[in-house]
């Protein structure tokens, strides 16, 4: 399956789609990126890793980041940017969505209250843009810096599924164990239905 996103589109129209923490500060920085003891939820980084849109609800989602992201967007402008990024030949989602469920997910998120930040999944290792590490040397990084700690949370496993899907490798439970220096029951314990329908739907786009 083709990876390519037609990203052209939003650096034309300056549509932000990444933002590093705002408040958040980091634990130690290095030459490649941040790391945050405790994490931090203010990091949105769409479209970073090959991983395409899958379901609805993830589209949602990232249309709800990007609304929140460009206030300076109207209604016309944020259907516009929803229509390309909902358009399946231009290789955000994987789907075809028909014209009723469009207008239903785009009035949805333009309805949404946008005082709090879109919930988002709590980071712990940011790679700075250009910091041209290969994904076998992020998940090194990754591995070294969280396998550290006693506790592994979702969003650690989560972290580690991104950077094996960007090798174009298979994601396994031994691989996500291996790098984060924990057993297989562990991850096992530590993954919900949830992350386990992402896995399977991250090694079918390989």
């Amino acid at each position: 399956m083709s990876h390519i996103r037609n990203l052209e589109h939003l650096h034309r129209r300056k549509i932000i789609y990444r933002r590093d923490p705002i408040n958040d500060k980091p634990t130690n920085s290095y030459i490649w990126g941040n790391y945050y003891d405790e994490g931090t939820y203010e990091c949105y980084e769409l479209f970073r890793s090959k991983a395409k849109i899958t379901t609805y609800r993830s589209l949602k989602w990232h249309l709800l980041v990007l609304w929140y992201l460009n206030p300076q967007l109207d209604q016309d402008d944020f259907n516009s940017l929803a229509k390309h990024i909902c358009d399946k030949e231009k290789g955000f989602v994987t789907f075809t969505i028909n014209s009723h469920s469009f207008n239903n997910i785009v009035y949805e998120v333009s309805m949404l209250d946008l005082d709090k930040p879109p919930k988002n999944k709590l980071r712990k290792i940011i790679f700075r843009d250009g910091c041209g590490l290969t994904p076998k040397e992020k998940m090194s990084i990754v591995g070294e810096l969280i396998g550290k700690t006693k506790k592994i949370h979702e969003d650690d496993i989560y972290q580690c599924m991104l950077d094996i899907n960007d090798s174009d490798t298979k994601i396994t439970i031994s691989k996500i164990a291996k790098l984060l220096k924990c057993s297989t029951r562990t991850i096992h314990r530590n993954m919900s239905n949830e992350l386990k329908k992402e896995k399977e739907l991250l090694n079918q786009q390989l």
